[in-house]
């Protein structure tokens, strides 16, 4: 397995390497001709172009369609997703089905289209995302489209989009019923089902900070956000779009995706999350860069507060494809008076170096499943107050303990490290697992030491539909497994799981493809070459 890793990081490295040669050249183009495109690519639902800027050419109109289609079926993007750095111009296009397709561009001579000096990618190809986990199972409210998008990666026909950068954050303007709103603040604020609020996407575009962003609803979160709404995605544009002291809050609503957002150094200078979800159904928050927030009051928030909690009896939710860079606590899972369908997914997330909480679990029901645990100095998943997790198919790579129960096992044995709680129970299939500490397993001597059925971190099965034995609790609490994994919709299909073994590699490789910090992967790639 070592080998393999180690074959793996090699080619890692390279394409690494690869990857920050094409953007070295991109950002210095001293070679390319005028109007030249220096890289073209198709990604996740989106696509994008560079060019460097055309001799004479006053601005630009950029175009997408099909590969296959006729010229007649070009789509003129928003002028917002053309933008212009010091050395080159990018334009991306969003909410494009999987496919091939084609962009072509044509600078403009003072608002004149000079349809002589156009150029055209090579066909880029477009990959759907992974809509797998609770969100998208038979019985959630939300399973036909999450936020403003249809589930082939489409605009709904109804929705708005707002586009908002450092700029224009106090001056855009929307328009929600026959009341048009000014400031990301205000609009946000009225974006509500009760005032049969349309889908919106709220597109961030470069560097945004805080000030301005949040509404009055979400103010004490110290984020951009909404509270009773609907059918709203919070995304990034491009591989730059980041919020800068600022978070992103959902409460009471339904219907929320949160994608492509690099966060950085949030929590507003208090004790504010990554990503906070209370009393939320039906949310989705994939394909984001979480790095590490504010200092917050108490002595275990050197980092931040939480990277992406979620708690208040918030249902159906899926945490997928996410980097969580060197994260405190990165995610708090439930509180305590939770009822009712508290299904929960984590899986396809990186997390890096972060220390505790992946996730740590109160009341819910959780599948955490081909998720990467990458030098976790805490523990990965923990249990507690009457919680229950099916963990399946992760890869733990130096996580001191990979699970945790509240009051038994391993978390005896390190002295208490987790919590002071009543237990809950795990049921583990199908990790692998290198350079930990302790895991204690209730039925099976593959763990650290001989199994303990009362002392016990996880149950270990092995079958992925094995039910487990009542006879198998919690020694605080008394809580057993309620095998809601072999009796409910998980929303993912056991031929969709993938190897423990591939895992590394397909979560690295989702973060590379979206071109997000390429330097700090590089990093990583060097890092992991020494297994």
């Amino acid at each position: 397995m070592k080998k393999q890793v180690k074959k793996f990081m090699s080619a890692l490295l390279a394409c690494v390497m690869v990857a920050v040669s094409v953007i070295v050249f991109d950002m210095n183009p001293v070679h390319a001709a005028s109007g030249a495109i220096t890289e073209a690519s198709g990604w996740l639902e989106t696509a994008y172009v560079k060019w460097t800027p055309v001799t004479g050419a006053t601005g630009y109109n950029v175009y997408v369609k099909s590969a296959s289609a006729s010229d007649s079926a070009y789509v003129q993007l928003d002028d917002e997703l053309i933008r212009k750095y010091p050395s080159y111009m990018r334009a991306d296009a969003v909410g494009l089905k999987a496919g091939d397709y084609v962009m072509k561009i044509v600078p403009l001579n003072n608002g004149k289209e000079n349809t002589s000096a156009a150029i055209v990618s090579d066909k880029l190809t477009v990959n759907a995302h992974d809509r797998s986990g609770f969100t998208f199972s038979s019985n959630s409210p939300v399973k036909n489209g999450v936020g403003a998008y249809n589930n082939d990666g489409t605009l709904k026909s109804n929705a708005s989009v707002l586009y908002v950068t450092e700029a224009n954050k106090n001056t855009v303007k929307m328009k929600i019923g026959n009341t048009e709103y000014t400031g990301v603040a205000a609009i946000t604020q009225a974006i509500k089902a009760k005032n049969n609020c349309q889908p919106v996407a709220i597109r961030i575009i470069g560097q945004v900070t805080l000030s301005g962003l949040a509404c009055k609803d979400v103010s004490s979160a110290y984020a951009i956000g909404v509270k009773g709404a609907a059918n709203v995605t919070f995304e990034g544009i491009g591989d730059d779009a980041t919020l800068y002291e600022a978070g992103v809050a959902v409460f009471q609503s339904t219907g929320i995706e949160v994608r492509n957002l690099g966060l950085m150094n949030w929590g507003g200078g208090g004790d504010g999350d990554g990503i906070s979800l209370k009393q939320s159904r039906g949310v989705w928050v994939h394909n984001n860069d979480v790095f590490y927030g504010n200092a917050g009051s108490d002595g275990d928030q050197a980092k931040g507060d939480g990277s992406m909690d979620l708690k208040d009896n918030s249902q159906y939710v899926t945490v997928s494809y996410n980097h969580f860079w060197d994260s405190g606590k990165m995610s708090l899972c439930g509180m305590k008076s939770e009822s009712g369908e508290n299904w929960i997914t984590y899986h396809h997330n990186w997390f890096d170096h972060s220390d505790s909480r992946h996730p740590r679990i109160r009341t819910m029901s959780v599948h955490v499943y081909n998720n990467y645990y990458d030098g976790n100095s805490k523990y990965g998943v923990g249990a507690a107050k009457d919680s229950e997790a099916f963990v399946e198919a992760n890869y733990f790579r130096n996580c001191n303990y990979p699970m945790l129960s509240s009051m038994q096992g391993s978390d005896v044995l390190a002295g208490g490290i987790f919590s002071g709680e009543n237990g809950g129970v795990i049921k583990a299939y199908n990790n692998y697992m290198e350079g930990q500490k302790s895991v204690i397993y209730a039925n099976s001597d593959a763990g650290t030491t001989t199994a303990s059925a009362t002392d016990f971190d996880a149950y270990l099965a092995t079958s992925r539909s094995e039910t487990v034995p009542s006879t198998y609790k919690a020694k605080q609490g008394g809580k057993t497994y309620s095998n809601f994994d072999t009796k409910v919709d998980l929303g993912v299909d056991t031929a969709d799981i993938d190897a423990p073994a591939d895992v590394p590699s397909i979560v690295l490789w989702a973060e590379i493809s979206s071109g997000h910090l390429i330097t700090a992967l590089m990093i990583q790639a060097i890092h992991l070459t020494s297994l």
